[in-house]
């Protein structure tokens, strides 16, 4: 592997600061040092600065020189994907476009229900391609870590066959994958009950996911008419017996109660938030709880309410930012986009987008201090991107300004 020496870097985005998720000064600290370079060797980071002080730690008879000639920062850290299906949902998009409602399009066969049936009938070497496709896309982008959900099978055999494809991929790929089982998505037609369902999921999917060892957290879909804070609870308990970390899809359409919850099974993150509370966001701050924040999802259902991401970070909450790629709700991989909404509907600053799409991302996924952030022995994951000043990446939006993207010191998109 040779080493690469990065120079003509018009503005390095470090996000070097403490050892943790950022929360008060350091939620909007972008690290920034102008006319800089970076020094990878072994796939590892271990120079960073002016380009002078830089270069006179680097060989030149043993380094490749790569000119920026942009802005670097960390690749993305994407802490909230669906990316195993093989089907898109464009018929749905096309019958909400003609006027009809998520309950009327799921009674021609649409909604996830669509999609289950999608990953049924898919083989594992169908959606391992799948989700190799997807991972060109989130590279393409400058994304260098997902967190990778299951959660269109609702099957034993299907949950199984779609993190064992984000295994497969995993190993085909420079694309970092983070595996959560996300089997308490939905009620699944075949079950009178949720509460039948989330035994079967307790008794029957998360001892063999355990036991293949396919994930690293166990997630469940905290609302109204799906799973109550009650089930959700019994579900990620469940999961935590087998090792599986808690994470929770709460307060997205309602306030159901499922924040309450992840305070009180240790979850790394509430993702959505769209219906969070002050006591909400008061708790989520004591326990340390990131809260994931998905604008996209949000854009493309056309819900006006997004999260009260001021009051979080006032009040000391990490937020972190993600794309929520999937095929119902959010068909968007590109990060740049994300931030851009982050900013214009939430009305974040730019640097506190960029720090949530990176660093507290990082963390939302279990990868603190080694993805996410620019510092000494971190992960050589960077992205380049084809601007002169980072608060491009909010103003323009829409297209994709990324123009290289190294994972573990390696080319991976040029």
């Amino acid at each position: 592997m040779p080493n690469i020496l990065i120079t003509n870097i018009k503005q390095l985005l470090t996000f070097k600061g403490p050892k943790s998720p950022r929360i008060g000064k350091w939620a909007g600290n972008v690290g920034l040092i102008k006319d800089a370079s970076v020094l990878i060797k072994d796939g590892k980071i271990t120079g960073f600065g002016k380009y002078k002080e830089v270069k006179k730690n680097s060989d030149a008879k043993k380094v490749k020189i790569i000119e920026a000639n942009g802005i670097v920062l960390p690749g993305f850290c994407d802490s909230h994907t669906h990316p195993a299906f093989t089907t898109s949902r464009i018929a749905d998009f096309n019958l909400r476009l003609k006027g009809l409602s998520y309950k009327e399009i799921k009674s021609k066969g649409g909604g996830i229900t669509a999609s289950i049936k999608d990953v049924r009938s898919s083989s594992e070497a169908e959606l391992t391609e799948s989700v190799l496709k997807n991972a060109k896309r989130f590279l393409s982008c400058g994304t260098t870590s997902i967190e990778a959900k299951s959660g269109y099978g609702l099957s034993l055999s299907s949950e199984i066959k779609s993190l064992r494809a984000i295994k497969n991929a995993g190993k085909k790929t420079p694309l970092k994958f983070v595996p959560t089982l996300l089997a308490a998505h939905s009620v699944p037609s075949e079950f009178k009950s949720a509460e039948s369902y989330a035994d079967y999921v307790i008794d029957k999917i998360i001892p063999q996911v355990a036991k293949e060892k396919l994930a690293v957290f166990c997630d469940v879909f905290c609302e109204k008419g799906f799973f109550s804070p009650k089930l959700s609870e019994k579900v990620l308990r469940a999961g935590l017996k087998y090792g599986l970390k808690p994470k929770i899809h709460a307060e997205q359409l309602t306030h159901c109660g499922g924040t309450n919850v992840a305070c009180k099974v240790g979850a790394l993150s509430v993702d959505h938030a769209d219906f969070v509370s002050g006591k909400d966001i008061g708790l989520m701050a004591k326990k340390g709880v990131i809260a994931t924040l998905l604008p996209s999802s949000n854009h493309y259902l056309e819900i006006d309410k997004y999260p009260p991401v001021k009051d979080m970070i006032a009040s000391g909450v990490p937020v972190a930012l993600a794309t929520d790629f999937n095929p119902g709700s959010s068909p968007c991989w590109n990060m740049q986009f994300v931030i851009s909404l982050a900013c214009i509907k939430m009305k974040m600053t730019v640097e506190q987008a960029l720090v949530s799409a990176t660093v507290n991302g990082a963390f939302a996924m279990g990868l603190g201090n080694k993805a996410g952030v620019i510092d000494k022995g971190a992960n050589a994951d960077l992205a380049v991107f084809d601007v002169l000043d980072y608060r491009e990446l909010a103003y323009y939006f829409g297209s994709n300004l990324c123009k290289l993207t190294i994972c573990d010191g390696k080319i991976c998109f040029l």
